[in-house]
């Protein structure tokens, strides 16, 4: 720390939209509505065709085909599960002292869940039977049976949130025992066996902004898994430039964080002794019997390595921090001389206060999946995943909630309250006189209503358009919302004139 550091230029954050919720402003959304932008209704529609086909195909004397309430209703009762725990799916329609729940009974009956939760899927059968024709060649599939459900979570998560300027990357697992190629094992998380999904959030408030399966050793992979699943996963044609990047020690690399400079990413991380373009064998680096919070450095312009002692050896790397601050602590309980332990600051690099900060997005978002999450056990590898999408969608849209509570100074509601407002709006929904939400309807605005393309090439970051869900590159000014203006499809004056704007 008796050698002084520069201090790297600080980027310039130019997001591609502006951070937070991308929602029609001036409109009071009911909790079911949010939920309904990640699940959509044509989503769910295609869901409850493709069931149908497969029940009908494959037990038509039992299977009794499914309307959208069904599905809605099916939805509520998984998430009134994860609310309400109970060992077994029967206990919830028992009849006995013990198990008398009312509200399941008033969902759906029990042979009704069963039937679709053994029926449930995604893909097209006929698209299943094709895909399975191609397989042992480079043209098939893993992720056929969640295609078109996976394909549009991560387009709608991307679509309705901007992320605040620092991001975070790291892996989820989805606990599974099904026998799956796709089931991974990793030692070091507390869900041991299961999927395995590398996962960008906002470090902020744990929203999952985009992720990805990770389909095993099959993968087309450039530079390695670590370095290619960064940057898919940061894509500054969407996100922007100026973000700051944390990673663990499986991403870290100086390639990999000179390549994101380039693209005016900065990032931070820990790093592995072991990794190419770490300076190891140099004089000077610390031992065993150095201090707790000695400090050394190499800085290879512009990426810096620090190696700090704590309990044990940290080292990091980083494009956005400076090597040492004599301001910048760590409280720690030490013994004194007397034996008694008390708090004293050790000296700590910029970025391992930063890293410790902003590192834990994926975690806050698997902690609020975890809480009270819908997973329960199936032989179907693909239903783990639907339940999964499932609480991705609730999470999000909990997180839209809070944002857009605290935009008009108002408390927002808990995750469980959510939740139960949420599965109280599905029963409503599944019901056949009542049926699915509209989509909310912005109030009328002073302000003129002029189209716009908000994408420079026009095919990077297109989203979807709120009128007929097809990607569009046009948005009005006012309503902030996208929507079609094309020869074959006018959606920008059938909206409006459908909202009396």
């Amino acid at each position: 720390m008796d050698v002084d550091d520069i201090i790297p230029p600080q980027p310039s954050f130019n997001p591609a939209r502006a951070p937070g919720p991308q929602v029609v402003g001036g409109v009071q959304y009911t909790i079911l509505q949010l939920f309904m932008l990640f699940m959509t209704r044509n989503t769910l529609q295609t869901i409850v065709n493709h069931s149908n086909i497969y029940g009908q195909r494959n037990h038509p004397h039992r299977w009794h085909q499914m309307s959208l309430e069904d599905l809605l209703s099916y939805i509520g009762m998984v998430i009134y599960m994860g609310l309400v725990g109970a060992k077994s799916v029967r206990d919830y329609w028992a009849k006995n002292e013990l198990y008398n729940f009312p509200f399941p009974t008033s969902m759906l009956s029990g042979r009704r869940f069963a039937a679709v939760s053994s029926m449930l899927h995604i893909s097209h059968p006929d698209s299943d039977a094709e895909n399975d024709r191609r397989r042992g060649t480079q043209a098939y599939d893993r992720l056929c049976k969640i295609r078109p459900l996976y394909d549009e979570i991560r387009t709608a998560c991307k679509a309705h949130y901007h992320p605040q300027q620092h991001i975070a990357v790291d892996e989820r697992m989805v606990k599974s025992k099904a026998r799956s190629i796709l089931r991974q094992y990793m030692k070091d998380k507390p869900t041991k066996w299961g999927y395995k999904l590398f996962v960008l959030a906002d470090s902020s408030n744990g929203y999952t902004w985009d992720f990805f399966v990770y389909e095993g050793r099959n993968m087309a992979l450039q530079k390695g898994l670590s370095y290619d699943s960064v940057m898919n996963l940061v894509d500054t044609r969407v996100l922007g430039q100026g973000y700051k990047l944390y990673v663990d020690n499986f991403y870290t690399s100086p390639t990999l964080f000179k390549d994101l400079l380039a693209e005016k990413v900065w990032a931070c991380g820990t790093i592995r002794e072991q990794r190419i373009g770490y300076p190891r064998r140099r004089p000077g680096a610390l031992t065993s019997q150095s201090p707790r919070g000695t400090i050394r450095w190499i800085r290879d312009d512009p990426v810096l390595f620090v190696q700090w002692k704590d309990t044990r050896d940290v080292r990091l790397c980083s494009t956005m921090h400076t090597a040492h601050n004599p301001q910048t602590t760590v409280q720690r309980r030490v013994r004194g001389t007397d034996g008694r332990w008390q708090l004293k600051s050790i000296p700590a690099p910029p970025a391992v206060t930063d890293y410790n900060k902003h590192m834990g997005g994926v975690d806050l978002s698997d902690a609020m999946i975890g809480f009270y999450n819908t997973v329960h056990k199936t032989r179907k590898w693909h239903r783990t995943f639907f339940y999964h999408f499932l609480d991705i969608a609730i999470v999000n849209a909990f997180v839209l909630h809070s944002c857009m509570a605290a935009e008009r100074h108002e408390t927002p509601l808990t995750q469980k309250a959510f939740r139960e407002a949420l599965v109280l709006e599905l029963k409503a929904a599944g019901s056949p006189s009542t049926g699915p939400p509209p989509s909310p309807a912005p109030a009328p605005q002073g302000a003129h209503h002029k189209l716009r393309h908000y994408t420079e090439d026009g095919t990077a970051g297109r989203r979807r358009c709120v009128n007929c869900s097809l990607k569009s590159t046009t948005e009005c000014t006012s309503c902030q919302v996208v929507l079609c203006f094309t020869v074959k499809r006018d959606c920008y004056n059938e909206w409006h004139t459908k909202n009396n704007l």
